[in-house]
This record gives C-alpha cells, structure tokens and sequence, in this order.
C-alpha cells in the first residue's frame, strides 16, 4: 500500500480551524475534526437513525439499509475521496456521518409530510434540522446546547451541496441557518471546502450503489430491467460476464454494486484532481471563493448517475410496494403534528413544559423538533397510541 501522502495546501487546517462558538482547550490526542467526528458518533440523534428508514422501512427486513448504515457507508467513501484528494480524512467523514441527523422518521415521505404541517411556521428543512441537532437539540453538555462543532464542520453540514446565499444558491435558506449564521457566520455565498464536497459526492454514489442492492434483493426490478434502462450498467454486467460466466444471483448483484461505487469513485477522484490542478487553490479559502464545485463526476459519469437516478426513481422509489408505506408513514406524520401542536401535553412532560410556553409559531417549532427526531416504530407507536386501530384520536 502506497504511504499517505501530506495534506494539500487546499486541505482544511484542524490546527488552524476557524474555531467553534464556545471555545475549548485543545486535546492532547485528537485534532478539532476528529474530535466533531467523535462527538457526532456518540450524540443522541445519531444511534437513532439506526431505526429510520432510508427507502425501507427497517421493519420491513433486517438487511435493508437504514440511515446509520447509509450514513455509515457514505463517510467510509468519503474519507477513501479525501484521502486521495489529500484532505482531511476525518473532517471528510464527520460531514458524511452528520450529514442525514436532520432526517424524518420515513425518510422523504416523513420530510414531505412535515414540510407540508410546518409551510404555514416556515418550512421544514432536513439540512436545517441537522443543524438544529448540532447546535441546539442534542443536550450532552454541563456549559452549552448541542454539540459545539467547529466552523469547518459546521460549514460542511449546511453547505455540503453548495452555496445558500447569493447568486449561486442551491436551495431556500432557512430560517434556523439565517438566524445562526447572524450568531456565527459561516460564509453562505460560497461553496463549503474539498471535504465538505466529498463527502456531498460520496452521499450520491453510496445511495445509488445501495439502492440498487436493495431494490434487487427485494425484488422491485430485475438485473435485466436496469441493464436495459442503463448502458452503465449494461457494460459492467457484459464484463463480469465474460469474467465469470454463470455467476450466481447474490454475487452477481454484488459484484455489479461494487463496480458501480467503484467506477463512480475512481471517476471522481481523476475529475477533481484534474480541477483542482487547473485551480491550483494554495488554501482552503480559495477553494471557498472558486465559483463552483471542485469534487465532481466527468461529464460522462454524470450521464450515467442521471440515468440510474431516473431508473431507481421510477422502478425503486415509485414503486407500489413503496409507495404503499409512505403512504402510511404520511398519513401518521400528518395526524400527529396537528394532535400535539393542538394539545401539547400529549407529548413527553419535557417537550409538552417548552410547548406549553410558546405562542402557536414557537410551540409548532416545538412539535416538529419531536417528530423529527422519532424513530420510525416509535412514529408508529404514537399514532397507534393516539388515534387506535380505528383511526380516533384519543383525547387525555
């Protein structure tokens, strides 16, 4: 194996980290990034997204993935991207390992439904609510809420898929990520650094590899179907073909998910080496200031991610099988949010004490902070609890 190589002058620093709000000494044993990373791993909201769905609800089967072997896959490849990129490794994977704490019991189907309870408060945002996580929701701390990550964590989780503010904004800036930026700026016109975009990259390439894995071994399309929709794949399964013929079913899929992550992450490397030479950044901030993404696909991968996406999009996550729980999952999250934004005691004594204070737009906050951060069975629980088989709501 090939020694590490020293880190890039376009790395970010952890000896010359931007700092954190509340300061602290530093650690005889770790560096500011592998501190954030280690204090992501332990929060609260991070054991929980092992029972939250990713396209399958865990109760469906055990091998499905969830959003903590999701999470867990996308910062394993972030830090192999960052560690040929010449980045910081551990600033690379405790962005990835953060990046879905924000997410919804349900996945996309929890967001949407509290996206639509929370319109008339203000939104609903996963990014914003990881940010929420961080820095306000996880209490572990004698002097301080959250988590006290440092400026460069912080930027990667809100900024990973590009710029907030500005000309070149991405999404909708919410209004948690406007409000703490006032307190602690983290330069939302510009895009987040090397490692922040890796580990965005390595969240795409590790969904598409697993969900294809996942909609394969659950039977939502055949091997035959994608090799037909995408000349990606296609080429992949003709070569292990003639590598080994008559490979059975479980390693062919295998070796077909393995292929795609590689391919997608070798590809990666060789475009964003290439940009960043033409760059040629001598610091993190340049790196910041470029006007667009460093850490990309080639114009031909980016081909093939459109066509997988657009596959799994409408043979995975379309499907009826699929669609049937989110629909189920909408449905509770729908219910709940009115019932204890309605009566707030039916929540936890903690959380019904900060709702019983608040006016109608501070409690809904309140209420949406609960039901993000349930599980999935737990979600279902309440709605069993409070509306019953027959679909009542029970009043205390």
């Amino acid at each position: 194996m090939a020694p590490r190589q020293p880190l890039a002058p376009y790395a970010c620093d952890a000896a010359q980290s931007q700092g954190r709000l509340y300061p602290l000494d530093d650690s005889p044993t770790r560096s500011a990034f592998q501190r954030d990373r280690d204090r992501i791993i332990h929060c609260t909201a991070f054991r929980r997204l092992a029972h939250k769905t990713q396209v399958f609800v865990p109760l469906d089967g055990d091998h499905f993935r969830t959003r903590l072997t999701h999470s867990i896959e996308v910062g394993q490849i972030a830090r192999a991207l960052a560690r040929c990129l010449r980045v910081d490794e551990d600033l690379a994977e405790a962005v990835a390992l953060a990046h879905d704490l924000g997410h919804t019991p349900f996945g996309h189907a929890g967001e949407e439904a509290l996206e639509a309870c929370m319109k008339p408060f203000g939104g609903f945002d996963h990014n914003a609510q990881a940010l929420r996580i961080v820095t306000k929701l996880e209490r572990r701390y004698a002097d301080y809420d959250g988590l006290n990550l440092a400026w460069e964590t912080l930027e990667g989780i809100v900024k990973h898929n590009g710029p907030l503010a500005g000309p070149r904004a991405t999404r909708p800036l919410s209004r948690f990520i406007a409000d703490y930026d006032a307190l602690f700026p983290l330069a939302l016109d510009s895009f987040a650094g090397v490692e922040a975009q890796a580990a965005a990259q390595a969240d795409d390439i590790a969904y598409i590899g697993h969900d294809i894995d996942d909609g394969l071994r659950a039977g939502l399309f055949r091997l035959e179907d994608i090799v037909a929709a995408v000349p990606f794949i296609a080429e992949i399964v003709g070569s292990i073909e003639i590598w080994r013929p008559g490979l059975d079913g479980g390693r062919r899929i295998n070796e077909v998910v393995r292929r795609v992550i590689t391919g997608f992450v070798e590809d990666t490397i060789q475009t964003s080496l290439a940009k960043l030479a033409c760059l040629a950044p001598s610091t993190a901030a340049e790196v910041r200031l470029a006007g667009e993404a460093m850490v990309t696909l080639s114009p031909s991968k980016r081909a093939a991610e459109r066509d997988l996406k657009r596959f799994l999009f409408e043979n995975m996550y379309r499907h009826e099988k699929v669609m049937d729980v989110w629909r189920q999952a909408r449905d509770a999250i729908s219910r709940l949010f009115p019932a204890f934004l309605d009566q707030p005691a039916l929540m936890p004594p903690e959380w019904a004490s900060l709702a019983a204070s608040c006016d109608e737009s501070a409690r809904a906050i309140v209420v949406a902070d609960y039901i993000a951060g349930m599980t999935d069975r737990y979600a279902l629980g309440e709605a069993r609890r409070l509306f019953g088989s027959a679909g009542e709501k029970r009043v205390i």
